[in-house]
């Protein structure tokens, strides 16, 4: 190493400050340069609230969130909530919507014998109606076209017992076989109730062991309850005068004795009685009981075994 004077030139007598200076000069010139490029990625990296506003509300420019990959309370194992489309999605839904508008023409066809797993029964009904004459038929029938438009939405490949309200049965033996072959996951029979007109109220229908439903009968019950708490959030209470706190264990009832599928059946309200008569007619109130019927079917299918 060569030795330098106090001077700062060197032995050769060659003068060591210009060449310090250069130095010192480049120095500077980078520190600007990094300082430069430091403001320029935090400002592109920082959007203005405008900016942000703009992308936040426009839903095809809006940034996509990732996990914080800094934060330690986050891993990512974290499960994503299953939404109604993912449950729904690809799954085989059945939807009977009781009676049919035609039934009344055809006493003949309706008032035949079947066997409904236990014992004979009528092949179908008339249906009930309101004081002014709103039949059980037609509010099924709005119900379940409602239900069918919201599972479709959400990818689910529905299945109906009939898709009009001018026609006639079919019979309920034949109901349950459509719903039984199709390999439903999960299947509703939607009623109204012609009750004493004092009463109130929605009541769910359970299907209890005749040998065919076996191996369903406690998944329908589960069911039963989804949709009984579901269904209290459309305003309807549960029945005042059919079951106990809205639910019925029946085996006299075709639909339920024959189904290898879990099923149950609702009366939605009491259509003898004025207050329950003026909900089931509003068209409000049927989506609303469609929308129920759906997030109870969601329920149980979240909370099937594997």
């Amino acid at each position: 190493m060569t030795p330098h004077h106090a001077n700062g030139t060197r032995p050769d007598g060659k003068n060591n400050r210009p060449r310090t200076a250069l130095l010192i000069l480049a120095l500077l010139v980078v520190v600007m340069l990094i300082a430069v490029e430091v403001r320029h990625v935090t400002t592109r990296s920082a959007p203005s609230a405008a900016q942000h506003d703009a992308l936040a509300s426009h839903p095809t420019l809006s940034p996509r969130v990732s996990p914080d990959t800094h934060n330690t309370q986050h891993t990512t194992h974290t499960r994503r909530p299953v939404t109604a489309a993912d449950v729904f999605a690809g799954v085989r839904i059945g939807i009977d919507p009781g009676h049919n508008g035609g039934n009344f023409t055809h006493p003949t066809f309706i008032d035949r014998r079947i066997w409904n797993g236990r014992e004979q029964e009528a092949c179908n009904t008339t249906g009930t109606a309101t004081d002014d004459g709103y039949t059980e038929a037609k509010y099924n029938f709005a119900v379940a076209t409602y239900l069918r438009s919201d599972l479709e939405q959400r990818g689910a490949r529905v299945i109906m017992t009939r898709y009009t309200n001018s026609g006639v049965g079919p019979c309920v033996n034949r109901r349950a076989r459509i719903l039984d072959r199709a390999h439903v996951a999960v299947a509703i029979d939607i009623h109204a109730d012609g009750g004493p007109p004092s009463g109130r109220g929605f009541a769910i229908l359970e299907p209890v062991r005749d040998g065919l439903n076996n191996a369903v009968v406690e998944s329908s019950h589960r069911y039963g309850a989804d949709l009984q708490r579901e269904f209290l959030r459309t305003g309807m209470p549960t029945s005042t005068y059919d079951g106990t706190n809205g639910i019925n264990l029946r085996d006299d009832l075709a639909g339920l004795n024959l189904t290898t599928v879990p099923e149950v059946l609702i009366e939605c309200g009491n259509m003898r009685n004025t207050t329950d008569a003026k909900m089931l007619i509003s068209s409000r109130f049927q989506r609303r009981a469609a929308q129920a019927i759906m997030a109870a079917m969601a329920d149980f299918l979240r909370s099937r075994p594997g």
